[in-house]
């Protein structure tokens, strides 16, 4: 069974998405924000990652860039899943090592979808 850590400080997405992921077969870690994700990573590094881009204490990018540079952080399928939707926020998020890119609100079709381009299912 593959594990994806879903990185959001909202509860609510966090619950909708673990519902979503666990109907496609994941294992599912949450975090509420990129610090607390990257003690997760830390601990086991997961196949898949679902992060959000605003949050408190440390922000998706910031996590991603972090993630990126650690030992095994170059292996999880990152997919950043966020309101943030113009081109520079994006391109930024592409550059720092995001795989794709999901527009808030998202329903189980689009997470599916996406994680089939990149390989997870």
């Amino acid at each position: 069974m593959k594990s994806c850590l879903v990185v959001d400080d909202s509860k609510v997405v966090r619950m909708v998405a673990r519902k979503i992921l666990e109907g496609l077969n994941f294992q599912i870690v949450e975090a509420e924000n990129g610090k607390l994700a990257m003690e997760e990573c830390a601990k086991a590094m997961p196949d898949a990652i679902l992060l959000d881009w605003n949050m408190p204490v440390m922000s998706g990018i910031d996590f991603l860039r972090q993630l990126r540079k650690m030992d095994g952080g170059q292996t999880p399928i990152v997919v950043f899943c966020t309101t943030e939707n113009d081109i520079q926020h994006i391109q930024e998020a592409i550059t720092a090592g995001a795989n794709e890119y999901i527009m808030k609100p998202f329903d189980s079709e689009i997470i599916e979808s996406k994680f089939s381009q990149v390989g997870l299912l």
